[in-house]
């Protein structure tokens, strides 16, 4: 275990620089991970001969990665920071290699699950070790590096993973990840070293664990084969859905009578803690799918081709970074901190609503400006929720508390992408002569379920109350 370093109240500004730069690495890497192999996953398809198993790529690794999240934060708060990113790199590491090497789909699939198990700590602990380094007041000045880095690499996956598969070989896509993976253990064991440490003796649920991972896996498989190979009423399907409840039912309860649950109660007791997980969780989730999807309604309904549409959708992530980079920053000097989030996230409704209303013939212009206004929007709110976790819960629950806030928008994220792939859908297999019109509309119904999911979050952050922010660590 990590010899306990100095409080974080005497960290220098350039200490605690180097230790966010320690952190980056991965969280660009588990960022990435999430959208640089889709752009490649017909190039994977021809090379196997199998088309069928594709979406398991990407499923395999979501089912993972949210799977271990809370795992994670447990672990960093028994035995560091340093300790679990390390165990997270290395799981990545070696889903790459297996990846890279695989000789057919299967053992592919297995990589991405390896993928996924290490994935789900590269950036829920990048996340808590900036709780660590920075006080609610300070949080700002931090939090927009985090935000840049993560987005970007979201958004810049689908490009380099096209440009990989293209001029290169899908596999240098895993290949490329050993000598960062490397990099990126290095900074760990180096950078990370004067992280404070606010550690108090735990003890790991591994019951609770067990459960929430049963749970999840039962339920994302469910969304993932759900109307895809089987019908949604099959057996399959509502079995996977009932085993979910059954064992999810079970973890509340495990909650409710294990010594030390896996997620602290005083985490799901706090009216204020849940109200942030609620407002991060169902403000990313449509971002997460219009991320996915507005490529794939370029191309159909304005018929553009996948470079450009991808490159189009890059306005979405460099106005949500900049947004959020200046009211991270500007957020911790405010009373009335809420103020900016709220109408940000209010006019990021009204943006996402008038492109359901335009979806069937928007300029290019006009579709680059709601982009423009939907990012700037959105991008005031993840510091508001990411600001008022930490300042109402405890320092050494902090990693569980992250790693709550991680798992609750992975799993969302991963039901709303299922709900616009079948809103998406709709009426394609009925054989329509009009095909693009039954496309448009299916885009029009995903950019309202985009607007309520932010409606909801919206109200969280109405409900939010305005504690002062703590000036130092609780």
């Amino acid at each position: 275990m990590d010899a306990a370093p100095p409080s974080a109240r005497s960290l220098t500004h350039r200490e605690t620089m180097l230790i966010v730069c320690g952190v980056l690495l991965p969280v660009f890497m588990g960022s990435l991970d999430n959208t640089i192999l889709a752009s490649a996953l017909p190039t994977i398809g021809r090379e196997f001969g199998d088309v069928h198993n594709l979406p398991w790529l990407i499923t395999a690794y979501l089912i993972a990665n949210t799977a271990v999240t809370a795992l994670y934060g447990k672990v960093s708060d028994i035995y560091g920071r340093r300790v679990s990113l390390m165990i997270a790199i290395a799981l990545y590491m070696l889903g790459s290699l297996v990846c890279a090497l695989a000789p057919n789909p299967f053992v592919l699939i297995l990589g991405r699950v390896l993928h996924g198990l290490g994935g789900g700590g590269l950036t829920s602990t990048g996340m808590v070790v900036l709780g660590d380094i920075a006080a609610p007041r300070d949080r700002g000045k931090y939090y927009g590096y985090f935000s840049a880095v993560y987005t970007t690499a979201g958004a810049c996956g689908p490009v380099l993973g096209g440009a990989i598969a293209e001029y290169l070989h899908w596999s240098v896509i895993f290949w490329m990840n050993i000598p960062l993976g490397i990099i990126s253990m290095v900074l760990t064991l180096t950078l990370l070293r004067k992280l404070p440490r606010h550690d108090r003796p735990h003890r790991l649920d591994f019951l609770g664990a067990s459960l929430i991972m049963t749970a999840s896996v039962a339920f994302m498989l469910a969304l993932s084969l759900g109307g895809v190979r089987y019908p949604w009423t099959s057996p399959p399907i509502l079995a996977l859905f009932a085993l979910a409840l059954v064992v999810g039912v079970g973890f509340v309860m495990r909650l409710r009578t294990a010594p030390e649950p896996l997620i602290p109660l005083s985490i799901l007791s706090d009216q204020q803690a849940r109200l942030a997980v609620a407002a991060n969780a169902f403000g990313w989730a449509p971002v997460v799918g219009l991320h996915i999807f507005l490529p794939v309604y370029l191309q159909n309904v304005a018929a553009m081709s996948p470079a450009a549409a991808g490159l189009s959708v890059l306005m979405l992530a460099m106005m949500l970074n900049i947004s959020a980079g200046i009211t991270g920053t500007i957020l911790p000097r405010l009373v009335h901190y809420k103020r900016i989030p709220i109408c940000g996230l209010t006019l990021a409704i009204v943006a996402i609503l008038v492109l359901s209303w335009r979806a069937e013939n928007p300029s290019l212009w006009e579709f680059e400006a709601l982009l423009f206004l939907i990012g700037v929007g959105f991008g005031c709110m993840p510091p508001l929720a990411a600001t008022a976790l930490q300042n109402n819960v405890a320092t050494h629950n902090f990693g569980s508390a992250v790693a709550t806030m991680q798992f609750s928008r992975n799993l969302l994220a991963t039901m709303m992408v299922a709900v616009f792939g079948a809103l998406v859908l709709v009426g394609a297999a009925e054989g329509s002569s009009v095909p693009t019109q039954y496309s448009v509309h299916g885009f029009t119904l995903a950019f309202l379920a985009a607007a309520a999911s932010f409606a909801i979050s919206l109200t969280a952050c109405i409900l939010l109350e305005e504690k002062p922010l703590q000036a130092s660590h609780a």
